[in-house]
């Protein structure tokens, strides 16, 4: 117990000691180290400094004379696993040997307590920025003078772990040191690694929404923000022009960062390509860095959405995934389990994956058998509310453009939009407007939808036509029952979630004659396109949906407040009113004065 008395006895000495000195002697204790060798007693010094209790000038001041001590020796220090395997008490070692190996205990150290300070809650941002160069310049020099790329996972490990959000030193990460080729590359290397770890400890291993619980997900939860704030904060190579792609961090990345004859393959067969082209030596660098970031940035995407998203993480993945994903993966078709796991949600998040679904079906050749009557179901009055109903409208449109799309599924998405303009806003009824128009022109087969009379030749016409269009799709029997010849009767069926049974090609559009009267003017008036003969298609032209798509009603207020108005209809009364509404404004009924009311007798 003596020995361990006296340990702490020399620490508390230290401590005080510690204390007792002013920064100018802080800064005699930085020059002797950098001066000469016999001063080198004083790095432990100096290291005991490196904490979150120190005074912030001290912390900085210390950083500073350590890393001009490390940075000219670094390259030349033997790795952590050699350090380890030395044998310091072997009597015939070389001195040198044993000098650079203590030194190399001390730079772990070092890189320990400053990964410490840049996740401590008591550091200043101040300290921590300067924190973030240091080891950035060790991890430019770590590896015999080479990207270190285990010093930068052990950093963003410390980030993504802490349970703090640490986000000035993301954004300070990002906006310093992502526009580096290499650091991207090895960010994407240690993503995926960190993701693998998150998903081998969630026991569920399922992709699953997290929606609170206890501390073990808040800390999951807060660890998958940072990930993603990370990754979506990487710039594509895509995005940038040449010069900046091919600037590195380290200087040694292209010419011996592993790629080795891979690389040099490829090389030689760009050049072939590009014979008797002027070729620069950027073009080669940046399509041998393509080849080398496509793998790594398409493993860590692919790693990250394996994991339990949180609802707004998972919201915003879906945003960005069709624009800055998909273009960048070595196979998109790799995201369709996740896109169609996402489209079978419903409600919103179906609509934000519906972008990715699409680009995967019209460009990589992705089949979805049931995708239509998934995109019926959406067709619900909230929509035309959702904060991404304005993407949603304009792939709604490009989904029903091809002429190939059977009569009774236009007629279908065509009569459920006209349903949807009795209860939803004027923006929503201006959209279902464009989008009916579009559908009525593109797709001659439906227009009898537009004005359809009552009759026995018609309705057997009418039967005779769905009793076609039902048994070519093979899905269905030939439709049972006769045409019901009372008026007034819609046999759209609107609650069916089949496209098929919703008996659309025998119903008519009278929804749309209504908005006619519509109390917008906007709406009325617009509505009067669809009195044109829209199957003459060189007298018509398609409406552009996303000049209506994010319609609302202070758009809508502003479009009137600017139109000039020849003629005001002006309403006056000879006497004033006792009422809102008189009785003349609802025939076939009787007002009592108690405020009652009853149905008068069928006339």
């Amino acid at each position: 117990m003596a020995p361990k008395r006296t340990a702490t006895a020399a620490a508390t000495t230290t401590k005080k000691k510690r204390d007792k000195r002013s920064l100018s002697e802080l800064k005699t204790l930085g020059q002797q180290l950098l001066s000469s060798r016999a001063h080198i007693n004083n790095l432990p010094l100096l290291l005991t400094y490196i904490s979150p209790s120190s005074p912030p000038k001290y912390v900085v001041e210390s950083i500073l004379s350590l890393q001009s001590f490390f940075s000219p020796v670094l390259p030349s220090l033997p790795s952590s696993s050699k350090a380890a395997a030395t044998n310091t008490a072997d009597a015939d070692a070389d001195p040198e040997l044993i000098y650079r190996t203590w030194l190399r205990s001390k730079f772990d150290e070092l890189v320990k307590l400053l990964i410490v300070i840049a996740v401590s809650p008591q550091c200043e941002e101040t300290v921590r920025e300067v924190v973030l160069d240091t080891i950035m310049e060790f991890v430019k020099l770590g590896n015999g003078g080479k990207f270190c790329s285990a010093l930068y996972k052990d950093l963003i490990r410390a980030i993504v772990y802490s349970s703090l959000e640490v986000e000035f030193l993301l954004e300070s990460l990002v906006s310093t040191y992502f526009k580096y080729i290499d650091v991207r590359y090895f960010t994407f290397i240690t993503v995926e690694k960190l993701c693998k770890s998150l998903e081998s400890d969630n026991s569920s291993g399922d992709n699953v929404v997290i929606k609170g619980g206890d501390d073990s997900k808040a800390s999951l939860e807060c660890s998958i923000k940072k990930i993603h704030f990370i990754l979506s904060n990487i710039p594509p190579l895509g995005n940038v022009d040449e010069k900046a792609a091919i600037e590195m961090w380290s200087a040694d990345f292209l010419s011996k960062g592993g790629s080795g004859q891979e690389d040099a393959e490829h090389t030689e067969g760009e050049n072939k390509q590009k014979k008797g082209e002027k070729s620069t030596k950027n073009d080669v660098s940046l399509g041998k860095v393509s080849k080398r970031m496509k793998p790594k940035f398409t493993k860590a995407w692919m790693s990250f959405l394996r994991l339990p998203l949180p609802l707004e993480v998972y919201k915003e993945v879906l945003i960005i995934l069709h624009q800055g994903v998909i273009p960048y993966l070595s196979n998109p078709v790799m995201l369709c389990d996740f896109l169609t796991k996402s489209y079978d949600i419903g409600g919103v998040v179906s609509v934000m994956a519906l972008s990715g679904l699409f680009i995967l079906m019209t460009k990589y050749g992705l089949e979805y058998p049931n995708f239509y009557e998934k995109l019926y179901a959406l067709l619900i009055p909230s929509i035309f509310m959702a904060k991404h109903r304005a993407k949603f409208f304009e792939l709604l449109d490009s989904c029903l453009k091809s002429p190939l799309l059977p009569a009774y599924l236009a007629a279908a998405f065509t009569k459920k939009l006209s349903r949807l303009s009795l209860a939803v806003p004027p923006s929503g009824a201006l959209v279902i407007i464009a989008l009916v128009h579009n559908l009525l022109r593109r797709h001659p087969s439906i227009n009898c939808l537009v004005h359809r009379e009552s009759g026995k030749e018609t309705n057997q016409d009418d039967k005779k036509s769905e009793q076609q269009c039902v048994s070519s799709d093979g899905n269905a029997g030939v439709a049972s029952g006769v045409i019901r010849k009372k008026q007034g009767v819609d046999l759209f069926k609107n609650e069916a979630s089949d496209p098929l049974m919703s008996n659309a090609m025998r119903s008519s559009l009278w929804e749309i004659d209504t908005l006619r009267h519509h109390y917008c003017p906007p709406v009325s008036r617009f509505v009067l396109s669809l009195e044109n003969d829209l199957t003459v298609r060189a007298k018509t032209a398609e409406v552009m949906i996303g000049d209506f798509s994010s319609g609302s009603y202070a758009t809508i207020f502003r479009e009137e407040m600017r139109r000039r108005v020849k003629q005001v209809p002006l309403a006056f009364y000879k006497a004033t009113p006792s009422s809102l509404f008189s009785e003349s404004d609802f025939p076939g009924w009787t007002f009592n004065d108690d405020g009652s009311y009853e149905d008068a007798k069928e006339l």
